[in-house]
């Protein structure tokens, strides 16, 4: 009788295992049932804060494409001044700088630019010189100027028929100095302020160092920056999958539009040989979209706006959609495809996005019919159960979430304890709320273990890194750490592995079915051996 009935207890623990299992299980997955994964990020998409050194050898470095810079007449001691952000005249009669006076570069050469207004016109001169306006929609020659710079950062402009611009009598900007001017107090001297500097993608490596250097500097990169050597290392940690950015230059790979430099899509098929060894899933990110789908350096934006969201590049991304499926589909290493990372919700329409969604879905799908088609949440205003709650497609859909705790003026003020307590009343409560939706799966695509917080001790991050750990454990498809190598110590997963500041533990479904076992084998004593 006893042994009947610890069959039947025993049988009842495996029916539980299974139904928990298959539950939450992600397919393609090795022994664990959800995806545990880390970012390959600054790898084939450059983030210059990731690897900063990338960026050490471009020349006149601090005027890369994207950079705002402002000029000051050092005769009337004047700011360069676009009426009404562009569109108009060039004055030089402002006191204090603000958006109007402050001009993006588009970078030629390191001596020659053209200057892009607020309102997105480019600067340009009459056929007589007599004033430069701001009211050319595209750039050519008539908007390119040479910059000459001294050590002080005094600045002269020439355009291309070797006239100078110089700050006229009745505060017009106009191109017609007489003769050469030398760097003392004239009409033509400007000091020239970098108002900001911080874009250093791909755009701006490759145009800053020109094709062939960068050719070389990008080589080194993808060579050694990742390698087999790091998979081993994931591998030994429990990770089970690597979400690899890629940008949509990848297609056209090995020679794709300039300035982008070819190279990536043999590093991808290396990365995807590697992970097939260590038994590793790849997500394959589509990172940066044509046109730049936030304005960020990760979207290889050239200057900060976002010129995505219009039907030719939206064409051009389903078709590297088509060919990263195609490509990849049957390669046993696949787990999915992100369709796009971060859209901005200031610059991307919901219902453009949906559709693109739906569209890429389908392309996906006409390859394979299991691979995970991840749809990002837009950053910015925006709730995710948009993305969430949209018809994109019937089979293996996921959302990704990315959460940090960081980018937010909200989260300046806030003690460690805050910090935790907003993981689990912010972050747990949606997570918990999305997990009872019958919908897509989640996956917390980025987190990191960092924050605003100063003067942190390393039992801190371990406190926060454990907390972000049992909270993103409930995403339903898994989550995944940004990144793995960095400059900046606490967003480098082998760093913090390394040094016990993140503690990963068993996977989530081993911890649950341990506590199901334990539960278990009580019983069966008991059934073998009941009380007397």
């Amino acid at each position: 009788m006893e042994l009947i009935s610890c069959k039947w207890v025993f049988i009842f623990v495996l029916s539980c295992c299974l139904i928990f299992s298959v539950a939450y299980s992600v397919e393609g997955l090795r022994g664990d049932s959800r995806v545990r994964a880390v970012n390959l990020g600054g790898w084939l998409v450059v983030e210059g804060w990731i690897k900063p050194s990338l960026f050490d050898g471009i020349p006149n470095g601090d005027m890369l494409d994207g950079t705002g810079v402002q000029f000051k007449s050092v005769t009337s001691q004047k700011y360069v001044s676009s009426e009404n952000g562009g569109g108009m005249n060039i004055s030089v009669d402002r006191d204090v700088p603000s958006l109007w006076e402050t001009f993006t570069l588009w970078r030629i050469s390191e001596t020659k630019f053209q200057f892009r207004t607020f309102q997105g016109q480019f600067l340009t001169y009459d056929a007589e010189g007599n004033f430069v306006s701001a009211t050319a929609q595209s750039p050519s020659a008539t908007e390119t100027f040479y910059l000459e710079r001294n050590i002080d950062n005094r600045v002269h402009i020439r355009n291309n028929r070797g006239t100078y611009l110089q700050a006229s009598s009745i505060n017009q900007l106009t191109a017609d100095y007489p003769g050469n001017p030398g760097w003392e107090d004239n009409a033509a001297t400007f000091q020239m302020i970098i108002a900001s500097n911080t874009l250093h993608g791909d755009y701006q490596l490759a145009n800053g160092y020109g094709p062939d250097k960068a050719k070389e500097v990008l080589k080194t990169h993808r060579d050694g920056f990742v390698t087999e050597q790091d998979f081993d290392f994931l591998y030994r940690h429990g990770i089970n999958t690597v979400r690899i950015p890629v940008g949509w230059w990848i297609a056209s790979d090995p020679n794709p539009p300039a300035p982008f430099i070819g190279g990536t899509l043999d590093a991808l098929d290396n990365a995807f040989s590697w992970a097939q060894a260590y038994n590793i899933k790849c997500i394959i990110d589509l990172h940066a979209a044509p046109g730049s789908q936030n304005g960020m350096e990760h979207s290889a934006s050239r200057d900060g706006t976002t010129g995505w969201p219009t039907p030719s590049h939206i064409s051009q991304t389903l078709n590297v959609i088509k060919f990263l499926a195609s490509r990849y589909a049957e390669h046993p290493a696949l787990l999915g495809i992100e369709l796009l990372n971060e859209p901005s919700a200031w610059t991307v329409p919901l219902d453009i996005l949906i559709s693109y969604y739906q569209q890429g879905y389908q392309i996906v799908r006409k390859y394979s019919p299991t691979a995970y088609v991840i749809v990002c949440q837009r950053i910015g205003n925006a709730d995710p159960i948009e993305i969430y709650q949209a018809d994109i497609g019937s089979r293996n859909v996921v959302v990704d979430l990315h959460y940090y705790n960081l980018f937010d003026t909200n989260f300046i003020n806030m003690s460690a304890a805050d910090n935790i307590q907003f993981i689990h009343k912010s972050r747990e409560t949606q997570l918990q709320a999305l997990n009872s939706r019958n919908g897509p799966l989640i996956f917390i695509g980025e987190w990191v273990n960092e924050w605003d917080v100063v003067n942190s001790s390393n039992a801190d991050y371990q406190d926060f890194g454990r907390t972000q750990l049992d909270v993103y454990n409930m995403a339903s498809f898994g989550w995944s750490y940004w990144t793995l190598k960095n400059a900046e110590h606490h967003w480098d997963f082998e760093w913090n592995i390394r040094n016990n500041i993140l503690q990963l533990g068993s996977s989530p479904v081993r911890q649950s079915l341990n506590a199901i076992l334990l539960f278990a084998l009580p019983c069966c004593c008991f059934f073998l051996h009941p009380l007397q």
